[in-house]
């Protein structure tokens, strides 16, 4: 096709979802390369992307153009082969085993602790807040950190369990607020090292370390934003560390990004220059990979909450890009906010949700009281 043909192909497309090329809303996108077209047209979402980390376009309101495009399902006549290849290579290629375990921490997580202290807050939790009653960032994630503690009903002197620990900001709220001793583990250096430094003085051990390796009691368990990065063929194994971890009387809170429907593919773009090897999960993933381990006693879902908390992230990284500027170029800078934007959007247009669940080895007796 002509470029004048895909010029025209890709407007008629836009226009579906109230988006015009070179038009005056804040939605609308204006086109600085002509070459865009065919390049979105050849490669999907990884040419979008590539495309707007190039300087080929730009939206003055991102989010809000890509609410667009996913709430008129748009992404559906973008599927090319680097979508079919990315899901081809989840699907049959276990990507989270072994040394691939440590890629996510290298690639991402390990990118500098500015970036994040930066971007987070007052609080290292890279993960949604929980917006129910609070107003600002630092709020909703203590909020959030309250809650899992409640769910889990700790009590001084408990020994907890967090998989995936991050920065170690879970753990040190437990210990100060709850009482608890806890390990936490992480594929990531950067911070594993930071988490041991915060958690100083503290009852709280930080490991570099595969979850799988884990085999040792705890009265409670919680993971926070570490199973989107642990791949469906190892779903399975996850669930059966975390129950051989979990004393019989013990509860075990999942928080976690979910697909709506079949389990999704993974985004060429994101899975490129994002988040390496990662997977959404779906409902029915989730229920037959804790099959015959765990009863679910509550299955909360705040994903609209995850709109809220990443528009917050990006408004501090704007805000913090003059310093930042000085270790990560401008092509850096246009990454990090097509994904903060894209982020934003996909729980904008509730495409994917964000769930906790709190389950039991074998129901709590006399039924559960879901703190909310």
């Amino acid at each position: 096709m002509s470029q004048d043909s895909l010029k025209s192909r890709a407007a008629t497309l836009l226009e579906h979802a109230g988006i015009f090329l070179d038009g005056s809303r804040p939605t609308d996108m204006r086109v600085h390369d002509e070459r865009l077209y065919a390049r979105v047209f050849a490669h999907g979402s990884l040419g979008l992307g590539e495309s707007y980390m190039d300087g080929w376009w730009d939206s003055e309101d991102l989010p809000g153009l890509f609410t667009r495009v996913l709430g008129a399902q748009l992404d559906n006549e973008l599927k090319t082969l680097d979508t079919l290849l990315a899901h081809l290579k989840a699907r049959f290629i276990n990507l989270q085993r072994g040394d691939h375990a440590f890629d996510i921490g290298r690639v991402h997580y390990d990118l500098g602790n500015d970036l994040f202290q930066a971007m987070l807050g007052k609080r290292l939790v890279y993960s949604c807040g929980y917006w129910a009653q609070a107003n600002n960032l630092d709020d909703a994630q203590e909020a959030k950190l309250d809650l899992i503690c409640r769910k889990l009903r700790l009590k001084p002197g408990q020994r907890v369990l967090d998989i995936g620990c991050g920065w170690g900001e879970a753990l040190k709220f437990a210990a100060e607020r709850y009482g608890v001793q806890g390990v936490g583990v992480t594929v990531s250096k950067e911070q594993a090292a930071f988490a041991r430094e915060l958690c100083q003085g503290l009852p709280v051990d930080i490991r570099l370390q595969d979850y799988r390796e884990l085999d040792e009691p705890f009265d409670a368990i919680f993971s926070i934003g570490m199973f989107e990065h642990v791949g469906a063929l190892n779903y399975r194994t996850y669930f059966e560390v975390v129950r051989r971890c979990l004393r019989d009387d013990g509860l075990f809170v999942l928080h976690s990004i979910g697909s709506n429907g079949s389990p999704s593919r993974p985004d060429p773009w994101i899975e490129k220059y994002i988040f390496p090897n990662s997977m959404i999960p779906a409902a029915s993933q989730v229920a037959e990979a804790s099959q015959n381990l765990f009863v679910v006693e509550d299955w909360h879902n705040f994903g609209a909450d995850y709109d809220l908390t990443l528009s917050a992230w990006r408004a501090n990284f704007d805000a913090a890009w003059p310093q930042l500027a000085a270790n990560y170029d401008d092509r850096f800078r246009r990454m990090w906010r097509f994904y903060l934007s894209v982020s934003a959007a996909v729980f904008r247009s509730r495409r994917d949700q964000l769930w906790q669940l709190t389950l039991s080895p074998h129901g709590v007796p006399g039924g559960y009281r879901v703190p909310r």
